[in-house]
């Protein structure tokens, strides 16, 4: 299966001003074997379901990452270095 991802600019530009976090980094946890996601029910519309993924990235960083799906692509919208808590549930979903 191809993974494809769309891009809007401003949010390369703040995950790595903001986060620390490239895009290559932040494409790299949908890779993961052991990459999760849930719905984002927070943030999803009905018109736009929102994602909220966690998974190790090329630089061995666990990321939660914000997402959405348009036109077959991942689009994302955020990425950052997982809390604690995130990082505990990447790591029970890993252990399974």
């Amino acid at each position: 299966m191809k993974i494809e991802f769309d891009w809007d600019q401003w949010n390369v530009q703040k995950n790595e001003i903001k986060h620390g976090v490239s895009r290559l980094e932040s494409e790299s946890i949908f890779f993961d074997e052991h990459f999760v996601f849930f719905k984002d029910l927070k943030h999803s519309t009905k018109t736009e379901i929102r994602w909220i993924g966690y998974g190790q990235s090329i630089l061995k960083r666990v990321l939660m990452t914000a997402f959405t799906i348009r036109k077959n692509k991942i689009r994302i919208i955020s990425s950052r270095q997982a809390s604690k808590k995130e990082r505990k549930i990447y790591e029970e979903e890993k252990s399974k």
